[in-house]
């Protein structure tokens, strides 16, 4: 999978342990008095750790990786990472060309053919609005506007907290200005696939 990680200078890195201590994620460790990239796989690509290096010792690159455990989607994995809607880059390769899945956080662990059902062949996106207390409209705008999405299903459970999914997703391609075709699955509290 290609990816969008950091890359450290030793020659500019002061080993000062700033950037170690503001990723999250754990990607980052000291050795030898010098920051170094531990983990490919864990870098989210989102760059907590640049502003805080005080000599500019890290940059992006793209690179190919391999994701650990990721093997296909046929497999019960995701196809990219991250997927949390607040985390992943708006610009993310996957979402050019893409049909895109936007899916409520409990409709995974719900409904359970949701992989062979909805995630086989999409880019993927979750998220929670009550639980996030976020609109992602503004967020999914920016992905709409900077890549061709060719069409958007929405899986929302039934509960009315997931209304603001939905009204996000509505928004944000009113927003972008685009003709995108989209539909809406309602998973029930049970488990089940619901009409519409």
């Amino acid at each position: 999978m290609v990816k969008k990680v950091i890359q450290i200078n030793e020659e500019k890195c002061n080993g000062c342990g700033a950037c170690a201590k503001a990723c999250h994620e754990g990607a980052i460790g000291m050795v030898d008095g010098k920051a170094k990239l531990l983990r490919e796989d864990y870098c989210d690509g989102l760059g907590d750790c640049l502003p805080v290096c005080p000599e500019d010792a890290i940059s992006f690159v793209e690179k190919e990786i391999c994701v650990s455990g990721a093997t296909s989607v046929s497999d019960g994995h995701l196809p990219q990472w991250p997927v949390q809607i607040k985390l992943i880059a708006a610009d993310a390769p996957c979402f050019d060309g893409a049909d895109l899945l936007i899916a409520a956080d409990c409709t995974a662990y719900v409904y359970r053919e949701i992989y062979d059902r909805f995630i086989e062949g999409k880019a993927t996106l979750i998220g929670c609005p009550k639980l996030d207390q976020v609109d992602y409209a503004e967020k999914l705008k920016d992905i709409l506007c900077k890549n061709n999405v060719k069409s958007i299903t929405l899986v929302r459970m039934e509960v009315p907290c997931c209304g603001g999914l939905e009204n996000a997703v509505r928004s944000a391609i009113e927003a972008s200005g685009k003709d995108i075709p989209w539909q809406v699955s309602v998973i029930s509290t049970d488990g089940r696939l619901m009409a519409r």
